[in-house]
């Protein structure tokens, strides 16, 4: 899965922060450009939104805007003179190339597993002089995420003889082609007290048809389509014929997709809807 929340197809990542934007930073960036939502939403949480003085469409920010995730406006970043831009996703990294050549410093990440994400913030937090918040957050989300279902984020596989009584989960990050989510989901839906079988953690998301999707038998089938917040239509799956005998929900695409501090409100939100 990938950091935008408009269109789909997960990439795998990394975590590590790209060269001259890491812990060697001398001075803590004052200005901050954020052209990927999780960036904005961890700078938040970290309490370093005050420095961010421009952001895409698709953050959830006042700040001015200088285009979308995928298509900045390069002079208008440039008129906001930022001493660090933030991108994330291999999908940016055409744009992190572009910025470079502009003279940009640009923190750059790619987590495509639940720990690269953890590993992320402290990225993050170390290039905008935040580390120890970092630290504080890392383990706060660590403690909240141990408590949230009946499995850790360090049994999230299970495989297909090892049911353990934990719902089958199917979730949907793109409705056309069907596309099982990848990446992190496996790690929420384990965290979460479920079992994953259609995509191991840190594959990328995947196109499936409904023989494979019904042969796993879902218990729960999660749609948190990209882009479209919760207002995914639940009966997507009777117009495309899937007959499945499992429980539908519509989650908001960011609590699943964007690889920030919102995916424990995720895996929050996952772990009472197997519970029902």
């Amino acid at each position: 899965m990938y950091d935008s929340s408009m269109s789909g197809g997960k990439r795998g990542g990394r975590s590590e922060p790209d060269a001259g934007t890491g812990p060697g930073t001398v001075d803590a960036p004052d200005r901050v450009v954020s052209l990927a939502p999780s960036a904005t939403a961890t700078l938040s949480a970290l309490g370093a939104d005050e420095r961010i003085v421009g952001v895409t469409t698709h953050c959830d920010l006042d700040r001015p805007t200088v285009g979308g995730w995928l298509t900045p406006d390069y002079d208008r970043l440039a008129d906001l003179d930022p001493d660090l831009v933030c991108t994330c996703d291999d999908l940016q990294a055409s744009i992190r190339d572009a910025l470079r050549e502009r003279g940009h410093d640009v923190h750059h990440v790619a987590p495509s597993t639940l720990p690269e994400v953890l590993a992320s913030f402290e990225a993050l937090g170390a290039a905008v002089g935040r580390a120890d918040a970092a630290a504080d957050l890392v383990a706060a989300f660590d403690e909240h995420l141990n408590g949230v279902g009946s499995a850790g984020v360090a049994g999230a596989a299970g495989t297909e003889d090892d049911r353990d009584g934990r719902p089958v989960v199917y979730c949907e990050e793109w409705g056309d082609p069907p596309m099982a989510a990848g990446n992190w989901v496996p790690d929420l839906v384990a965290a979460a007290g479920g079992r994953y079988p259609l995509v191991e953690a840190g594959e990328r998301s995947r196109e499936v048809s409904r023989e494979a999707v019904a042969a796993v038998d879902p218990d729960h089938v999660i749609l948190h389509h990209c882009g479209a917040d919760d207002g995914t239509d639940p009966r997507v799956l009777d117009r495309r014929g899937w007959d499945l005998d499992a429980a539908v929900h519509v989650v908001d695409d960011s609590l699943l997709n964007q690889p920030s501090p919102r995916l424990l409100d995720g895996a929050e939100t996952l772990a009472v809807l197997f519970s029902d």
